[in-house]
């Protein structure tokens, strides 16, 4: 993660000759290369840490979905860990990961994971047991009734969710500028720390809007990339 960090120095930098109204366009002109930093940032928080919540959420959601007794056990201790306050969760993983990018990816990673473990688990569980009982009189095994029959129909549902946790995780990442990483975050909070500057809070705000609206369009492109019978069922 070799930029991360650096939008931070550049939002320590004093804003000498911007205007101060809410919207400026020469203050988004004058900062470019420091509003680019911070979105590289911002981006890579955000994609690193939905990439660790898949990770984990996925398997987790088929193995509660073949342990159906663990199910209410793991979505009520991942309920749990999405109501802990971001401030709070940032100040009890400080101390494990110090200040580092990793304290804010894993907490973003914890908030996103109750959203993708819960989509993936509805996924699994709307898949018509037509379509199950066809392949095992097929013969196919369990293990690839789930990844040719089960896990496809429940593509859409699982895509869905991380649509979802993605666009939330755009706006956590702010909360990362009280440890030096937040991306876009970290303009708004220098913004504030200097006399309210408006034009780079609001700049930065918007540049947050537009990074969520970018990405919630390229997962509906990807969504239906892959899956393109949820496509034609839709149309039909």
């Amino acid at each position: 993660m070799p930029f991360f960090g650096s939008a931070v120095l550049a939002a320590e930098t004093t804003v000498e000759s911007a205007p101060n109204p809410w919207l400026s366009w020469s203050y988004v002109t004058s900062h470019t290369e420091q509003l680019l930093q911070a979105g590289q940032e911002h981006i890579l928080l955000t994609l690193t840490a939905v990439a660790l919540a898949i990770v984990i959420a996925i398997p987790l959601g088929i193995l509660v979905r073949r342990y159906p007794r663990w199910e209410s056990p793991v979505l009520a201790l991942g309920g749990v860990l999405y109501t802990i306050p971001s401030l709070a969760l940032i100040s009890v993983l400080w101390p494990v990961f110090g200040l580092s990018p990793w304290t804010v990816v894993v907490a973003l990673a914890l908030y996103a994971l109750l959203v993708v473990l819960r989509n993936t688990v509805v996924g699994l569980k709307g898949v018509p047991p037509d379509a199950v009982d066809a392949a095992r009189g097929m013969g196919y095994s369990k293990v690839a009734i789930l990844w040719k029959v089960e896990f496809p129909l429940a593509l859409p549902t699982i895509i869905a969710g991380i649509r979802i946790a993605t666009v939330s995780t755009v706006g956590l990442v702010t909360i990362g500028a009280l440890v030096g990483y937040g991306g876009f975050g970290s303009l708004i909070y220098s913004g504030f720390l200097q006399n309210f500057w408006h034009a780079q809070i609001m700049t930065a705000t918007l540049a947050c809007v537009l990074l969520a609206i970018v990405l919630e369009i390229l997962l509906q492109i990807a969504e239906r990339l892959l899956t393109p019978w949820a496509r034609s069922a839709r149309e039909a």
